[in-house]
C-alpha cells in the first residue's frame, strides 16, 4: 500500500508525495495550475542528493509546464512528477506500479509522460494500471515525442536565425549541443542535413565519439561546452545551466535548445539581455514534446499531421518574442512569461470539452 501524503505549497494548487517501502517508490507530483485544463508533465526519474532537492525540482518544473501550455494554448494545465531513483539501476515494475496509485489518487488532475530518466516502455508499464497516462505506445496515444521536441527546437533554431541573419537557414552555422539524448541526437541529425557545423558533448563518452564520428562534429568535455566559441549554443541536457558563474564564461551569439528551466533565477534572463545574447525561452522553444502528446485528447483522436503542423507554429511565436524584447527593451524569459501569465488570466485556450482517458 502506497502511502500517500498531501503537502501545502503556496501558489500550487496540490502537492503529493508517495513512499511505498516494498518496491523503493519515493515520488513526489506537483500540480501547479489546471485553470486552462488538466496538468500534463513528464515523470523525471532521477538520483536526487535529498528529498528537498526533489521537491524544489518538481515544484520548478510544474510551474515551467503551467507556462507552457499556456503559451502554446494546447488546452491543457500544468504539472510535473519525480521519482527518486537511479533509473537504470533502481526502476523496476513494481517501482512504476506503486507509482500508478498515485496516479489514480490523483484522478485525473495530472497526466503523467515520459521524461528524462523515463521512457515509452515505462508508460507502458503505468499504463497496465492506470489510465491517466500520455505518450505510451498504445493504439490510441502519440508515441515518443523526442522526434516533435526536435523538430520544434529546430524550428526555434530557425527563428533565431531568422533574427540574427535574416534568413532561417542555419547552414554553416556553428551550433555547440550540449547532451546527446533522446531530443539532443535526433536534433543533430537535423542539424547535420541542414549543413550545420556541429559541436557536441556528453556524458556518456561513447555515444558522444559514436555520434561525433557519424556527423563529423567537434567532440568536447561536457566541462568545456559553456565557453566554446559558437553561433548559437543548444542546451538539451538538465536545467540551471544558465546562472551568474556560467553566463560571463559564453561566447555564443544565442541560446535555444531543448532543456528544461536553463535559467536558474529570472535575473538571469536579464543577464543574457545586457550581453546581447539572444535566449529563446526554454518552455516555448522545447514544447514540441506536449503538443504532441495533448494532440491524444483532440476531438477525432490523435493526427502526427495535425501535431507537425502546430509544431511549426514554434517559429511564429519565438519571432514574436524576439520582436516584443527589441521593442520593449525587455529580457525574452519575460516577454514570454507575460503572455503566458496573460493567456492564463483571460483563460486563452482553455479546454471546452473533457478528457477521455483509454
Amino acid at each position: 500500500m502506497v502511502l500517500i501524503k498531501k503537502m501545502q505549497v503556496p501558489g500550487y494548487e496540490q502537492v503529493v508525495e508517495g513512499i511505498d517501502e516494498s518496491s523503493g517508490l519515493h515520488c513526489f507530483v506537483a500540480i501547479h495550475n489546471t485553470s486552462l485544463g488538466p496538468a500534463l508533465g513528464g515523470v523525471r526519474i532521477y538520483p536526487y542528493n535529498s528529498s528537498q532537492d526533489a521537491l524544489n525540482d518538481v515544484l520548478r518544473l510544474a510551474k515551467g509546464m503551467t507556462y507552457k501550455s499556456a503559451v502554446i494554448t494546447n488546452g491543457l494545465g500544468g504539472g510535473k512528477s519525480v521519482i527518486i531513483a537511479d533509473p537504470h539501476k533502481e526502476k523496476s515494475k513494481a517501482l512504476l506500479y506503486a507509482f500508478a496509485e498515485v496516479l489514480n489518487a490523483l484522478e485525473g488532475k495530472y497526466i503523467a509522460a515520459e521524461d528524462v530518466g523515463s521512457s515509452i516502455e515505462d508508460m507502458n508499464v503505468l499504463h497496465e494500471k492506470t489510465h491517466y497516462v500520455a505518450a505510451s505506445a498504445s493504439k490510441n496515444s502519440s508515441g515518443d515525442p523526442s522526434r516533435f521536441t526536435a523538430w520544434g527546437v529546430y524550428r526555434g533554431l530557425q527563428a533565431v536565425a531568422k533574427k540574427l541573419w535574416g534568413e532561417r537557414s542555419l547552414d554553416g552555422k556553428t551550433i555547440a549541443i550540449q547532451g546527446l539524448g533522446n531530443v539532443g541526437a535526433k536534433l543533430a541529425d537535423i542539424l547535420f542535413w541542414e549543413g550545420a557545423e556541429l559541436i557536441l558533448t556528453d556524458k556518456d563518452e561513447h555515444k558522444l565519439q559514436e555520434l561525433s564520428w557519424l556527423y563529423g562534429a567537434r567532440a568536447v568535455a561536457p566541462a568545456n561546452i559553456m565557453d566554446i566559441p559558437c553561433d548559437i549554443f543548444c542546451p538539451c541536457a538538465l536545467g540551471a545551466i544558465l546562472n551568474e558563474e556560467t553566463i560571463p564564461q559564453l561566447r555564443c551569439l544565442a541560446i535555444a535548445g531543448a532543456a528544461n528551466n536553463q535559467l536558474r533565477v529570472p535575473e538571469d534572463g536579464v543577464a543574457l539581455l545586457k550581453r546581447n545574447i539572444l535566449y529563446a525561452p526554454d518552455y516555448v522553444i522545447n514544447s514540441g514534446g506536449i503538443i504532441n502528446a495533448a494532440a491524444e485528447y483532440n476531438e477525432g483522436g490523435y493526427d502526427p499531421k495535425a501535431s507537425r503542423d502546430k509544431v511549426d507554429h514554434i517559429f511564429e511565436t519565438l519571432s514574436l518574442i524576439f520582436e516584443r524584447s527589441e521593442k520593449e527593451h525587455q529580457s525574452t524569459s519575460l516577454i514570454a512569461d507575460e503572455l503566458a501569465e496573460s493567456h492564463l488570466k483571460n483563460l486563452v485556450g482553455k479546454r471546452t470539452t473533457p478528457i477521455i482517458f483509454h
